[in-house]
């Protein structure tokens, strides 16, 4: 029987040992997710007993071989995960796991936030960070019959943006915009809220929310960081959408969600496309939320969707010509500042990206939200 065992952190550049890591969470019937950052594992007598993924604020690919179950083993994998989460200055933090394994996190600090019956189960580490932030919400709760919603990268902020914006804001008495927070598009969270802003200050009843953990992150919908590996997980989308409904809803009394039409990205169609189930569905717990999927605005001169991909693309071949006329000027004023110098942390994204797309590698889609 095999008793002692020591950690290792292994980053992702470590083939020798993923390889050792993917078999082992390949017999314990779970994957490799591409988001996760590096591993924690156990090993005894140079045989992996355990593992557990950090990616983001969220703690994943969590498993302990059946021989070391009971042993502790579970408790001291999860506090060396959380140990090192808090080291890179990562606190609020997430789990994805099997429902049979809710008790032990459980007994360890975490939370349920949602739940997909028989699948998985997704837990965070306060009893109240969720309820604290709905009631920040809802001190913005405003009357009306028709309260409206949009979730939005705008990776830049576009005319197909603004177009949704202001159909939505035409429908309701007020609409709630809240902002994808993660930092993990081309430009980053504080441009593509500052252009929102910008873009959107004359729609008085619209109202701007900074984004959270709560809404399209790597917490609850991590597939949609995932785009270019065409990663679409039915868990995800329910866990994030679940969410929005059961809370954030309720917390301003949100009746109505729009989005755009998905030509282009299968995640996000894919995601629009369950939306269907898990907002407008009746339930004992919450009432439906109407959903309104708008035409994407298209460029009558090209025939082309308008969108924040097509924008980047032409950022990448310097057609600023072209850019003029799919971006409010709010947006084309912003872009020519960020890439004024030549030095700029833009401009050198962008000559990278240029030669991902002269290698033609493919470049990630963008979309609506």
């Amino acid at each position: 029987m095999l008793t002692s065992y020591h950690f290792e952190q292994i980053q992702r550049q470590n083939s020798r040992k993923m390889e050792l890591v993917r078999t082992f969470l390949t017999k314990m019937g779970l994957g490799v997710d591409q988001d996760v950052e590096f591993f924690v594992v156990a090993f005894s007598n140079h045989q992996v007993v355990a593992t557990g993924g950090i990616a983001g604020n969220t703690l994943k690919s969590i498993a302990v071989d059946e021989r070391f179950q009971g042993m502790g083993l579970s408790t001291s994998l999860l506090s060396e995960l959380v140990t090192m989460a808090y080291d890179a200055g990562r606190y609020n933090l997430f789990i994805y796991t099997k429902p049979d394994n809710y008790r032990r996190f459980r007994e360890a600090g975490f939370y349920m936030l949602a739940s997909v019956k028989d699948r998985v189960v997704l837990l965070e580490n306060s009893k109240h960070r969720l309820s604290d932030y709905c009631y920040e919400l809802s001190q913005h709760k405003k009357e009306g019959e028709a309260i409206g919603s949009i979730v939005m990268n705008a990776n830049p902020f576009t005319n197909g943006h603004r177009y949704l914006v202001e159909h939505a804001a035409s429908q309701c008495d007020w609409v709630h915009l809240f902002v994808v927070k993660e930092d993990r598009s081309f430009f980053s969270y504080q441009d593509r809220l500052h252009m929102i802003r910008a873009g959107l200050k004359d729609l008085k009843n619209v109202i701007i929310h900074e984004g959270s953990d709560y809404i399209i992150s790597r917490a609850t919908f991590p597939s949609y960081f995932l785009k270019d590996e065409g990663v679409i997980n039915y868990c995800h989308t329910a866990m994030d959408l679940k969410i929005f409904r059961s809370h954030i809803a309720p917390a301003l009394g949100i009746t109505h969600r729009f989005v755009g039409t998905e030509p282009i990205c299968a995640v996000t169609r894919f995601y629009n496309q369950q939306m269907q189930q898990w907002l407008t569905t009746p339930t004992l717990e919450c009432r439906p939320i109407v959903l309104s999927e708008i035409p994407r605005v298209e460029l009558e001169s090209a025939n082309l969707p308008v969108s924040a991909s097509l924008v980047r693309n032409l950022l990448f071949d310097n057609q600023w010509d072209m850019i003029e006329k799919l971006v409010p000027k709010t947006t084309f004023i912003h872009l020519k500042q960020l890439f004024d110098l030549e030095t700029s942390p833009y401009q050198v994204k962008r000559k990278a990206m240029s030669i991902v797309k002269q290698a033609q590698i493919p470049v990630e889609a963008e979309t609506n939200h």
